[in-house]
């Protein structure tokens, strides 16, 4: 299974994590970033799912950054490529 296909399987089953990184990425948004770093929003989420909500039941790869910043630049095209991104051997999502 490609990092991708392993990113796609824990956002199938982890949907909260998407929900908060569209959270926190709009919180960067509205304090008025053209662009932001992925791994400030995954280390948001860190802290709100250990500290602030004391748990979760998964745990955030470091592999699936990549692929969570791209997920949203193809979602909300409208924020340009909020997230600057590498090559990688899959950039594309289909819908």
């Amino acid at each position: 299974m490609t990092h991708k296909e392993k990113w796609w399987q824990f956002h199938k089953d982890n949907p909260e994590v998407w929900n908060l990184f569209v959270r926190f990425t709009g919180h960067v948004i509205e304090a008025g970033y053209s662009n932001y770093s992925v791994n400030a929003i995954f280390e948001r989420i860190r802290w709100h799912t250990t500290v602030e909500t004391k748990g979760s039941g998964f745990k955030l790869n470091n592999n699936h950054r990549a692929y969570y910043a791209r997920y949203f630049n193809h979602m909300f095209p409208q924020y340009g490529e909020f997230f600057r991104l590498r090559e990688t051997r899959s950039e594309v999502f289909d819908d």
